[in-house]
C-alpha cells in the first residue's frame, strides 16, 4: 500500500508521496513513488504511482525509454505540446502495460489495478493535475475538486476536505499535505517514511522544492507533535455528551 496526495492551488501544485511497499506483513520494502521530468523554462512534470508495483514501474520505464530512444512519430513527455497530451501519453503507456501483463496477473489471482497522478505545467499553458486509471482513462482536478489522493487515502482525507480549496495559499497547502500524510502514517503501518515532496510554483516552470524527508527530520517531527497537541487541545474543549 502507499499514500500519495497532490493539490492544485492558486499559486502552485504540491505533491507528496511515501515510499513503503508491502506484499504481506513479512515483505516490506522501500520504493520511490514520485518521478519528475523537467526542461527548465519549457515544462515541469511530476508523477506519483500507486497500485501494482510491477505495473507502475513498467509504465514509468516505458515513458523513459521513449524519451531516451525516441522514434519518429512517437510523442514523448518532452515533446508533448500540452499537459493534457502528457496525460494521454501516460494513459496510452498504462494500456500497453496492462494489456501485456494484466491477463497473466488475473490468472494468477493477483490484482493489476494501478493509478498514476500526473501534475505540472507547460510554458504558455495552465497548471494541470490529472488522475490516470488502470484502463488508461483519466480525470482532471477542477475548482470544485482541487486535489487527488491515491493509495491509502481515507485517513488523510478529512483534513483536506476541511481546509483545502482552489484558492488556498501554497504554504497552507504544503502544511495540509503534511498533516494529511502524518494522519495516514499514524493510522496505517503499510504507509511509511521517507517521504518525497515536490512543489511547483505557477508559471515558474521548474521546481520550487524537490526533496526527500527522512525519518527523524526535525521539521517533520515538530509539525507532527504540534498537530497532535492541537488535536488533543481541541478535543479537551469539546462539550461532553451526557450519558
Amino acid at each position: 500500500m502507499t499514500y500519495c496526495v497532490a493539490l492544485k492551488l492558486k499559486n502552485g501544485i504540491v505533491c507528496l508521496s511515501d515510499t513503503r511497499t508491502n506484499a504481506g506483513i513479512d515483505t516490506i520494502s522501500k520504493y520511490k513513488k514520485m518521478f519528475t521530468w523537467t526542461i527548465p523554462g519549457d515544462r515541469v512534470i511530476t508523477m506519483m504511482t500507486a497500485g501494482n508495483l510491477a505495473i507502475t514501474q513498467a509504465v514509468i520505464s516505458l515513458l523513459n525509454e521513449n524519451i531516451e530512444h525516441s522514434e519518429d512519430g512517437i510523442e514523448t513527455l518532452y515533446t508533448a505540446p500540452t499537459l493534457f497530451r502528457v496525460a494521454e501519453i501516460v494513459g496510452d503507456a498504462m494500456r500497453i502495460v496492462m494489456n501485456r501483463y494484466g491477463p497473466g496477473l488475473s490468472q494468477a489471482g493477483e490484482s493489476a489495478l494501478s493509478s498514476i497522478v500526473v501534475a505540472g505545467q507547460r510554458a504558455g499553458g495552465e497548471m494541470r493535475l490529472f488522475h490516470v486509471y488502470s484502463a488508461g482513462n483519466f480525470i482532471e482536478a477542477t475548482e470544485d475538486t482541487p486535489y487527488f489522493q491515491i493509495g491509502e487515502h481515507k485517513y488523510g482525507k478529512p483534513i483536506l476536505d476541511r481546509v483545502i480549496d482552489d484558492q488556498t495559499p501554497l504554504n497552507v497547502g504544503i502544511t495540509a499535505a503534511f498533516l494529511s500524510m502524518d494522519s495516514t502514517l499514524r493510522s496505517n503501518l503499510s504507509v511509511g517514511m521517507p517521504l518525497d515532496l515536490a512543489v511547483m510554483k505557477k508559471d515558474v516552470i521548474g521546481f520550487d522544492q524537490l526533496r526527500r524527508i527522512e525519518e527523524g527530520d526535525e521539521m517533520w517531527a515538530q509539525m507532527s507533535e504540534e498537530w497532535s497537541a492541537a488535536l488533543r487541545g481541541a478535543f479537551e474543549q469539546m462539550t461532553l455528551i451526557d450519558v
